[in-house]
């Protein structure tokens, strides 16, 4: 790790057990955090406007560089003043490398929201070789060939103008064996170095690098990989590559990972965003977060709700809701809540209307924005357990109260 204040400076406010409250100060403003990072793919959060996802709460966007990079082009959005000039937003982006879409293409498993098409990989997108120099691909959108390695993933990134740039890496599938991954690994530590020396020589001076540590699920490689991405001069590190089958072992690669990672270090969590799997990571001391569920599940008529044994889903494209008055969730402070009733969003999702997709996203993002604001509360007041368990029992995050700390944790919890 490295100390650049002047790049990026994180503050953390309050604790709770592991889980914490602080405030990630960016080039472009603060962000707070225990934070969801709505997915800006291409240059825009899926039928928002700028300024109506600033107007939800949000502080930080994440672009996509591998869909950048193909349409419209780095050098298109650089001459608009990078993304905050290219979409009109005003506050913080980070930036992934585009490796979690050239190795998903390689490895046939890009779903329809990453590649934004109906296509499956191979069909037209393809990796025709992965090397040490890095990763020869064609594109999706019409078989044009491309090269993409560490420099030009930071090279473009810089274009992009993000205030964090994520480092080149492999991101292995589950179903790659131990070799195979323990090789990626080292190549993704190799291949981190040269975005570092490319970053150093010609990068933004106010633009931070997180390095991603990868091993799959093998705690030795998990380890290694760890020490490695934290004895670099990284601003912040995420958590990538697979976790496992399921739930389960997905818990047990991050609670083995957290705690091998820097006290000082911001610490992001590659696309997750279920909501039991959100409050896991923030007891486990992870700050941001990004993932395609709000914004995917909007385009399938999928409402995020508290209900914990329907997985927090409503589908409204399910028959049953016709003359249905009630809101999607009751007390949601969202515009979809507060003027229209779960008829009406089921019929228009139903006739596939594009106002049911932008007023789910609204909805999603607000449920999730809401989620994070109670947690950062709650560990405020050393009640973290409590928000946690209130919410995996179906409380609504907008509607849990938070309770003094109790006699003497108020101190512990904070620094």
């Amino acid at each position: 790790m490295r100390s650049a204040p002047d790049r990026l400076r994180f503050e953390v406010g309050a604790r709770d057990g592991a889980a914490r409250a602080g405030v990630l100060h960016t080039a472009h403003g603060p962000v707070a955090t225990p934070a969801f990072i709505p997915l800006a793919t291409k240059a825009t959060v899926r039928g928002l406007e700028s300024a109506e996802v600033a107007g939800l709460g949000f502080e930080l966007v994440l672009g996509n560089t591998y869909h950048l990079l193909l349409s419209p082009g780095p050098e298109r959005i650089a001459a608009a003043g990078g993304l905050r000039g290219f979409m009109a937003w005003d506050r913080a982006v980070i930036t992934d490398s585009g490796g979690f879409q050239v190795f998903s293409l390689a490895h046939g498993n890009v779903a329809d929201e990453i590649k934004g098409s109906g296509r499956r990989a191979g069909e037209t997108g393809a990796v025709l070789e992965i090397a040490e120099e890095g990763v020869r691909f064609r594109s999706y959108r019409d078989g044009s060939q491309h090269f993409l390695s560490p420099e030009t993933s930071m090279e473009a990134q810089g274009a992009l103008g993000s205030d964090i740039a994520l480092a080149f890496d492999e991101c292995t599938p589950y179903h790659a064996d131990r070799d195979y991954t323990a090789r990626s690994t080292e190549r993704t530590h190799r291949w981190l170095a040269r975005c570092l020396d490319w970053h150093d020589r010609h990068g933004l001076p106010a633009q931070a690098v997180f390095g991603i540590v990868q091993g799959g699920v093998h705690e030795d490689l998990r380890r290694q990989s760890a020490g490695v991405v934290s004895n670099a001069e990284v601003d912040g590190i995420a958590i990538g590559g697979t976790l496992g089958r399921d739930k389960q072992e997905m818990r047990g690669v991050l609670e083995m990972t957290a705690p091998l990672l820097p006290e000082e270090a911001p610490k992001h969590l590659l696309g997750v965003g279920e909501v039991d799997d959100l409050l896991a990571g923030i007891a486990l001391g992870l700050d941001v977060f990004d993932c395609a569920v709000p914004t995917r599940l909007a385009r399938h008529g999928v409402a995020l709700v508290p209900d914990p044994e329907g997985r927090f889903r409503l589908d409204l494209r399910k028959s049953g809701w016709d003359r249905d008055r009630r809101p999607l969730a009751d007390g949601c402070p969202c515009p979809a809540c507060a003027r229209h009733d779960r008829d009406y969003l089921s019929y228009l999702s139903r006739a596939e209307e594009l106002t049911a997709v932008r007023l789910l996203v609204v909805h999603n993002l607000t449920f999730l924005e809401r989620l994070m604001a109670g947690a950062r509360a709650a560990i405020e007041e050393g009640e973290f357990a409590a928000y946690s368990e209130a919410i995996l029992n179906g409380g609504a995050p907008w509607e849990i109260p938070q309770q003094p700390a109790a006699p003497g944790r108020g101190s512990e919890g904070r620094q």
